[in-house]
């Protein structure tokens, strides 16, 4: 599991770099060589494109292909690559730029794409259970953490509320997996925490909805805590790292999330024992 933003990011950047490296020796050009042909000064550009020090833009890809003689085809499947590589890692300084609406309005479609979502959090409430009072707490943390200067927080709040219409539209299912400890952090105040649980419960309802919650004795041999993360059916997995984003698209990456929520949901309670534990943590607020 990915710990930082130079794991699988910085990995996904040294395939394609070992690609045109491999690309470059075909054509029988040294690093000198391609870096005159493209205009390039010196040839410190090519070396650090090869050694992943330096990310390669699709303008390098598409030159480097044209000096190399890379078929049509395979130049876009490198500039597939490129672009995935690309937006892999975004910084949430770098979300929030234009503001918090912003931001959750640019990963709206990936959730009215999906058909299947599964969220697992060990630090706080998936968005998509949040409550508007959650959120705007949460929001506002955000906003006075990161000094984001636009004060759009309301607004933002009223997109991710709409958003959750897509547990209730749609043929869509839904798994929510949240540690036990999730339920006792005092994230907000004693009413808006007492609200976000009893929340929990009436989500539960959904015929679209499986929350499971993972106590805080279980057996985690096979599941141990990790960073939160959402599945968006077999297609890509968000990550939610300290410092921002990691977007994770390649089968086999997206494949070992799914095998680690498998685990995580085994190890979790449903059902009437998921309310008892909820209920739990209600009643210490009392």
């Amino acid at each position: 599991m990915p710990s930082s933003s130079s794991s699988s990011a910085q990995q996904a950047r040294q395939a394609l770099a070992d690609q045109l490296r491999e690309i470059r020796h075909s054509a029988g050009l040294s690093a000198k060589e391609l870096a005159q042909r493209a205009g390039w000064h010196g040839n410190s550009k090519v070396s650090k494109i090869e050694h992943g020090t330096r990310p390669a833009s699709a303008e390098d890809v598409r030159t480097w292909c044209n000096i190399c003689g890379v078929s049509e085809q395979r130049t876009e499947e490198l500039l597939s690559e490129q672009r995935s590589v690309a937006g892999m890692w975004v910084t949430y300084q770098r979300l929030n730029r234009a503001g918090l609406k912003q931001a959750q309005q640019s990963v709206r479609p990936i959730y009215e794409r999906a058909s299947f979502i599964r969220a697992y959090q060990s630090r706080t409430f998936p968005g998509l259970i949040q409550t508007a009072a959650f959120t705007t707490t949460t929001l506002q943390q955000v906003r006075l953490r990161q000094g984001v200067h636009i004060d759009d927080v309301a607004a933002a709040v009223a997109e991710r509320m709409d958003r959750q219409r897509v547990l209730r539209e749609g043929n869509r299912r839904f798994v929510f997996i949240l540690e036990e400890a999730v339920l006792r952090y005092r994230l907000t105040g004693p009413a808006a925490h007492a609200e976000q649980l009893g929340h929990l419960l009436e989500v539960m309802k959904l015929p679209a909805v499986s929350l499971g919650i993972i106590p805080m004795d279980a057996d985690r041999l096979q599941a141990r805590p990790a960073e939160g993360f959402v599945v968006f059916g077999n297609e890509q997995v968000s990550v939610e790292l300290i410092s921002g984003y990691l977007k994770l698209t390649q089968p086999s990456e997206v494949e070992a999330y799914v095998r680690e929520f498998t685990g995580l949901a085994n190890a979790a309670v449903f059902g009437q024992a998921a309310r008892a534990l909820i209920a739990n943590a209600l009643a210490a607020l009392a």
